[in-house]
């Protein structure tokens, strides 16, 4: 049997790396999404762990929601990488920091 602490430990690397991720790499912004999106991952890892051992479904239903939003966002972000290169031929985060019209 798999305990509580296994899945908890399990997340706390996901999101670690994670973050690592994101000091570590500042330059592509796909790679930037990615990270936030194992931040999320990490997260629903724990809602689905203390949701099975307390017994309660709730856990389960937020999981639902945060799953549908990140889709969402993956889906917002993509859209707007491409109208960016489009505009200007680059992803690099260095780049970007000038946002006129």
């Amino acid at each position: 049997m798999i305990a509580l602490s296994d899945y908890l430990i399990v997340a706390a690397i996901l999101f670690s790396l994670s973050v690592a991720g994101i000091f570590l790499n500042r330059k592509n912004v796909i790679l930037l999404l990615m990270c936030i999106e194992l931040m999320l991952l990490a997260v629903n890892i724990n809602f689905i762990a203390f949701s099975h051992f307390l017994g309660d479904t709730a856990g389960q239903v937020f999981v639902f929601f945060i799953l549908t939003v990140a889709a969402a966002e993956a889906a917002i972000g993509l859209a707007i990488l491409v109208v960016l290169f489009r505009s200007r031929q680059t992803i690099n985060v260095a780049d970007l920091d000038t946002l006129k019209g």
